[in-house]
């Protein structure tokens, strides 16, 4: 097999890199904490935006310290993202 024909490894870092990004796009972090505790809710919408938005910030931390994240982090990060999109989905946050 020659130099060209190596299957590269993805850069991971990059990956969760794309993935913050596409979160950050998505999820409405600026939104007023009047609109997030605004009627009855499917988990606390305040309480995940915050713990999403920490997890995020560690990760951006932790990649510009040069550490390299597994799959599995890219992985975790963008389940955990999803499921708290559904829920402030749910709580009518996100509309599509």
């Amino acid at each position: 097999m020659s130099g060209k024909e190596k299957a590269r490894k993805p850069n991971v870092s990059v990956a969760m890199t794309n993935l913050i990004e596409q979160v950050r796009a998505v999820i409405p972090f600026d939104i007023p904490p009047s609109q997030l505790c605004d009627g009855p809710c499917t988990g606390c919408p305040k309480k995940l935006i915050e713990y999403l938005d920490t997890e995020l910030e560690e990760w951006e931390y932790r990649i510009k310290q040069d550490e390299q994240p597994s799959l599995g982090d890219v992985h975790r990060l963008g389940k955990t993202s999803k499921r708290i999109y559904v829920a402030l989905k749910k709580n009518g946050l996100i509309q599509e």
